[in-house]
């Protein structure tokens, strides 16, 4: 009686992991086909970078990532 009980459970729990629920997003993605430094919406855009202007916007691109370098942000130690 108890080994058919856990014969059951033991089969239930094992056939519950079989099954997989879809992982997909129920959201449509617009993808576009022009470039990010094209532009898009201009109040998105950082102020002196006009739409379409490259070297413009990969410039921004490396001063906002060098805002978030620690080693460049953190103030030198001074020895004591």
């Amino acid at each position: 009686m108890i080994a058919r009980f856990i014969l059951i459970a033991a089969a239930s729990v094992a056939l519950g992991a079989c099954g997989e629920r879809s992982q997909a997003l129920d959201v449509k993605v617009v993808k576009s086909d022009q470039p990010a430094f094209q532009g898009g919406d201009a109040r998105f855009s950082a102020q002196g970078w006009a739409a379409g202007e490259r070297a413009g916007w990969e410039q921004q691109l490396r001063t906002r990532a060098q805002g978030q370098n620690e080693y460049s942000r953190a103030p030198a130690a001074v020895p004591q």
